[in-house]
C-alpha cells in the first residue's frame, strides 16, 4: 500500500471513531485493528505494528478515563503520538555551520537515486543563499560524471570531476581540497555505488570518507525495496559512520512505509525525503509534520517557511501598497513568481490542511503551473502603463483594443485576458478589503496583529477567491478559517506541533 492509500486508511479509522455514538472498547479494538492492517500493507515491520497497538491500548483506559474527557480526542492524540515515534529515532540530525566548509558524503548502492540527490541536496542549500559544491567521485559507473556535470551546469552549482583519473579517493581529495580553498560552504561528495553490499564497495568508502573527513555521512536509501532496507542501512552504518539518511521515490508508486520504520530502527534520522526526478521534487523531513501531512492535516510550519524564505516583509514598497488597499497587476505578476519559487504545487497543496499530499497528480500539477506561466505570458504582453495603473481592469473596460491587443501578443484568445483581468479584480478586492483593517499593518507586523475579526473577513475574501471544488476539499469557509488560524499561530510560536484533530 503506498504511503497516500496508508494515510487515508489512518484518516478513515479515525474518522469512523469521530461518527461512533459510543467510544468503548470494541470501538477501539476495531479501529486499531483497521490502523494496523494499514501499516502492515504498507511493508512496516509486523514487530512495530504490534508494538504500537499495545503502547496505545496501555495509554487508553476506556473503562478508568474520568467523566467528561473528550474520549474521541485521547485516542486520536494517542495514535498520532505512536505513528510519531514509528518513523523518529530519538536523534538530533546534524546540521551544517555558516561561514566554514561543510563536507557531506553520499553513500549507497547503485540505483537508489544518489547522484540525483547529491544535486538536489546542494540546489536546496543554495537557495538557501549557501555557496555549494558538487564532487564526483564515482568512477565505476560509466557516465556517473557526465550525468552530475548535466545536473550540476542546469542547476548551475560548481562541480570537479574528472575523465582520466580512475581513482576516487584522489578525485575527493582533489575536489574537496580546491572547494575548501575557495571557501565554498556546502560541499558534497558522490560515491561509487554497487548492485549489491559487496567488499570492495565498503573498501573504497571508508578510503575516500578517511580521504575527505567528512562532517555529515548520509545514506541514500530507495524506498520501493521495503522492509530490505532496514539490512542495508544497518549493514552501511556497520562500515561507515552514517549519521543520516534520505529516502528516494517516495513518490506515489513506493510504499514507503518499510522504509521509514526500518531507519527508525537504525537511529539514523531521516533528514529528507525525494518524491520525483525534479530538482524541487524533494522535500526537509520532520517527523510531526510528516505525520500531519499523511492524515491529511497540512503542515503550517512548513508552508510558512516556504513564505518566510521569500523575504517578503522586506518588500517596503508591497507592505505599503497592502496598506492603502492598492494591488497592480505587476503585483499579482510578481506575486506568481513568488508562487513558482516556493515549489511544485503538490508539496504546497499538502502543506494546507484538508488536502493530502497527493491532492493534485502530476497531471494536475503540470497543468497548473502551465497555467500559471500563461497567464503570466498575457501580462508580459502588457505596457509598463498597464501593469503600474491602478484603475487595473477598469482601464481595459474602457478601452476594448487593449484586450485584443494583449491577446494578439501572448498568442492567446480574448476570454483568456477577461479570465485574467477577473482573477486580478478578485486579487485587488481582497487587498482593498485588507487596507481597510484597522490596525493590522501595525509596525509593518502582520502575523502579531491579526485578530479574529480580520481572520474572519480574510477568510470570507480567500473563499471567494477559491474553486468551488477545492473549497469543498477545505472543509468549506470554515476549513478557510481553520486554516488560518493555525497559520497565524505557527508565525507567532514557531516549533509548535500538536494533533489538530
Amino acid at each position: 500500500m503506498v504511503l497516500a492509500d496508508l494515510g487515508r486508511r489512518i484518516t478513515g479509522a479515525l474518522r469512523n471513531l469521530s461518527t461512533a455514538t459510543v467510544i468503548n472498547q470494541e470501538v477501539l479494538d476495531s479501529m486499531l485493528k483497521e490502523i494496523c492492517a494499514a501499516l502492515l500493507e504498507s511493508d512496516i515491520n509486523v514487530r512495530l505494528v504490534k508494538q504500537l497497538r499495545d503502547n496505545v491500548r496501555a495509554a487508553i483506559d476506556i473503562e478508568e478515563m474520568a467523566v467528561g474527557l473528550n474520549r474521541r480526542k485521547v485516542v486520536q492524540s494517542a495514535v498520532f503520538k505512536e505513528l510519531v515515534k514509528l518513523v523518529d529515532p530519538g536523534v538530533k540530525a546534524w546540521t551544517p555551520q555558516k561561514g566554514r566548509s561543510n563536507t557531506i558524503m553520499f553513500v549507497g548502492l547503485q540505483g537508489s537515486g544518489k547522484t540525483t540527490t547529491c544535486t538536489k541536496l546542494a540546489y536546496h542549500y543554495m537557495k538557501k543563499g549557501w555557496k555549494t559544491a558538487l564532487v564526483c567521485a564515482d568512477t565505476f559507473r560509466a557516465g556517473a560524471f557526465d550525468q552530475l556535470k548535466q545536473n550540476a551546469t542546469k542547476a548551475r552549482i560548481p562541480f570537479y570531476g574528472s575523465y582520466t583519473e580512475v581513482d576516487p579517493v584522489v578525485i575527493a581529495a582533489e575536489g574537496v581540497a580546491k572547494f575548501k580553498a575557495e571557501h565554498f560552504e556546502i560541499i558534497i561528495v558522490d560515491t561509487s555505488g554497487r548492485h549489491k553490499q559487496e567488499d570492495s564497495l565498503f573498501e573504497e568508502m571508508l578510503e575516500v570518507s578517511n580521504a575527505v573527513s567528512p562532517d555529515n555521512v548520509i545514506f541514500v536509501m530507495d524506498a520501493s525495496i521495503g522492509q530490505a532496507c532496514e539490512l542495508q542501512a544497518r549493514a552501511f552504518k556497520e562500515k561507515v559512520d552514517v549519521a543520516s539518511v534520505i529516502i528516494t521515490k517516495l513518490d506515489g508508486h513506493a510504499k514507503g512505509g518499510g522504509a521509514l520504520s526500518a531507519v527508525a530502527a537504525t537511529k539514523s534520522p531521516v533528514i529528507f525525503i525525494g518524491t520525483g526526478e525534479h530538482i524541487d521534487d524533494f522535500e526537509p523531513f520532520r517527523v510531526k509534520p510528516f505525520i500531519q501531512k499523511l492524515l491529511g492535516l497540512g503542515d503550517i510550519e512548513g508552508l510558512i517557511d516556504k513564505v518566510n524564505e521569500l523575504k517578503l516583509d522586506e518588500n517596503h514598497e508591497l507592505i505599503e501598497k497592502l496598506k492603502h488597499g492598492e494591488f497592480t497587476l505587476r503585483d499579482m505578476y510578481e506575486q506568481f513568481q513568488n508562487i513558482m519559487k516556493m515549489g511544485p504545487f503538490n508539496q504546497l497543496m499538502g502543506m494546507i490542511p484538508g488536502f493530502s499530499a497527493d491532492f493534485m497528480t502530476k497531471g494536475n500539477e503540470q497543468e497548473s503551473m502551465s497555467r500559471l506561466k500563461r497567464l503570466m505570458t498575457i501580462m508580459d504582453s502588457m505596457t509598463d502603463d498597464e501593469l503600474d495603473n491602478r484603475e487595473g481592469a477598469r482601464m481595459f473596460a474602457k478601452q476594448q483594443t487593449r484586450i485584443t491587443r494583449v491577446a494578439r501578443g501572448a498568442g492567446c484568445t480574448t476570454f483568456e485576458v477577461h479570465e485574467l483581468l477577473n482573477q486580478y479584480t478578485k486579487f485587488a478586492g481582497m487587498v482593498k478589503k485588507m487596507g481597510g483593517m484597522k490596525g493590522l499593518f501595525k509596525g509593518n507586523d502582520l502575523a502579531k496583529n491579526v485578530n479574529p475579526a480580520h481572520m474572519n473577513k480574510l477568510s470570507a475574501e480567500m473563499a471567494k477567491m477559491i474553486d468551488p471544488r477545492v473549497l469543498q476539499q477545505m472543509g468549506g469557509f470554515s476549513g478557510i478559517q481553520n486554516m488560518m488560524r493555525q497559520m497565524n499561530g505557527g508565525m507567532g510560536r514557531r516549533g509548535g506541533g500538536g494533533f489538530p484533530m
